[in-house]
């Protein structure tokens, strides 16, 4: 490799992060540049008054990925963050008071299934070696392979069908599971990635294996501990990142990019550029003055694309012992309320709920006998319901707390000491994200792999993606995948 190579990243999210480490450590001048004034694009954090807030992602569940980093640096991730076990993995309630504990413990499982259905403890095994399956061909094998053409997706064809990719999440859960119950409770894990589980294929149930093979993690200091940790590690083997360097535009000439524009006027020429942008602003915005940049972005608008989430982000001056470190909490619908979060005009009555509560795990996140919380709701994206929230905002913030301290933290008004909400309309300007979409395309069969936006672009040679918006898709381990395989395509082909 010539020694003179330089790459431009845009955008300091998990995707670039790890994007701009691989191609560091093998020895490309690399910068990364992020728009706001700490890294980490949806995993931000919040300070407030002791509290602290991660803004995002909080589930860590293939901690291998993140220490193969690392590894490539020649370092290791024991020197840069600490790791901590999060059991049970999540608390599932209803609102007949009942829960489910689901944990890396096959006899508590089995336990807990068979006071619900004694039937459903071997549909269970069934369904967890299916999982394996998925697991096995759709994350290890692929996970990390780029999508270039359609004959890639034509060899993965078979062992697609074999494993009935076609069907949704729940319809292969309802195969296995009798219990209604249980059925959501081995089907929500689409909506940690954006997708809708009665419309997001099979492949996704992968999610479980993948808890149960290496469990869930959290970061002592949190998730904003593992962005710094990645960040130095960037900078310890000679990476820059320049923060507060919003983008104007990715310079073009012909069918290649030569660099990097900002908006204060700098230019970063580079060899090769990655954006780790929302996929359509990427297109639309920083490549609006190219040809290729109007097309996609319009192809790209005519896509599916996830819901949204409201975010709410709160401080109480105690500690509430009873809970769990991540909480669901399941309201009075499922189907119904999954498709007016997919597809309705306006935001529904009811909610289902994550309830983030990090200082069971790391007090200190907190001052003490505090805790820092969050709680978000999947709500429709803006394309579908083009709610004002402005003024929806703080009513919906009411009603999540008046749930909440009515079934989970009693005395929450009495004990609050901060809040901050995060809507629709902030994915949009503070990320901007197309439509106010959290997780970009939605993770339906015919936007996964090959028909998803490809980890190099089809017309210009060296502009490349990494991220949620291209292959393999949304979710912590997800965007480190596609930078393992957008990484390769550079190394190869633009940076060789």
């Amino acid at each position: 490799m010539k020694a003179s190579r330089r790459a431009v990243v845009v955008g300091a999210g998990f995707g670039g992060l790890a994007l701009a480490i691989r191609l560091q450590a093998r020895g490309v001048r690399t910068t990364l540049l992020e728009k706001r004034d700490k890294p980490g694009g949806r995993a931000y954090v919040y300070e407030d008054q002791g509290f602290v807030f991660d803004a995002g992602p909080t589930v860590i569940t293939d901690p291998s990925a993140i220490e193969e980093l690392f590894t490539l640096a020649g370092r290791r991730m024991a020197d840069y963050v600490e790791m901590l076990p999060v059991a049970p993995f999540y608390r599932l309630c209803w609102e007949d008071g009942s829960h489910f504990d689901y944990a890396n413990d096959q006899e508590a499982l089995d336990r807990q299934i068979h006071a619900r259905n004694p039937d459903d403890v071997a549909g269970y095994r069934r369904f967890l070696a299916y999982s394996k399956a998925v697991f096995e061909e759709g994350y290890l094998k692929l996970g990390s392979v780029p999508f270039l053409s359609f004959r890639d997706m034509i060899q993965a064809g078979p062992q697609l069908a074999r494993l009935q990719a076609w069907r949704s999440v729940y319809g292969i859960v309802a195969r296995f599971i009798q219990d209604e119950q249980l059925r959501q409770a081995f089907s929500f894990h689409s909506l940690l990635v954006g997708g809708n589980p009665f419309a997001t294929s099979s492949i996704y149930t992968l999610i479980h294996a993948l808890e149960r093979r290496w469990g869930v993690w959290f970061p002592r200091g949190g998730t904003g501990a593992l962005v710094r940790a990645l960040v130095q590690l960037f900078e310890d083997i000679g990476g820059r990142i320049e923060l507060n360097a919003p983008v104007a535009r990715i310079e073009t000439g012909g069918a290649r990019v030569s660099g990097v524009r900002l908006e204060d006027g700098r230019l970063f020429p580079a060899d090769a550029v990655a954006s780790n942008a929302d996929v359509v602003h990427t297109y639309a915005s920083l490549l609006g003055q190219h040809p290729r940049g109007a097309a996609q972005a319009g192809a790209l608008r005519r896509k599916r694309f996830s819901n949204s989430l409201f975010v709410l982000y709160f401080g109480l001056d105690r500690r509430h012992d009873g809970l769990r470190h991540h909480t669901v909490c399941f309201g009075p619908r499922y189907r119904e309320l999954i498709q007016d979060i997919f597809g309705g005009a306006n935001l529904a009555e009811d909610f289902s709920l994550y309830l983030h509560a990090p200082c069971v795990t790391d007090p200190s996140l907190a001052p003490p006998g505090c805790g820092s919380h969050y709680v978000l709701a999947p709500v429709p994206h803006l394309g579908h319901a083009p709610i004002d929230w402005r003024a929806e905002g703080p009513r919906y913030r009411d009603r999540i707390f008046d749930y909440l301290e009515r079934r989970y933290l009693p005395g929450l008004r009495s004990q609050l000491v901060t809040s901050r909400i995060f809507t629709p309309l902030d994915f949009r300007d503070e990320l901007n994200a197309h439509l106010g979409s959290a997780f970009s395309l939605e993770p339906i069969l015919t936007q996964s792999a090959w028909f998803r936006p490809h980890n190099r672009d089809a017309v210009l040679a060296n502009l490349y993606l990494v991220g949620a918006g291209t292959h393999p898709g949304a979710g912590v381990p997800g965007v480190i995948g596609s930078a393992k395989a957008t990484a390769g395509l550079m190394l190869e082909e633009a940076l060789s």
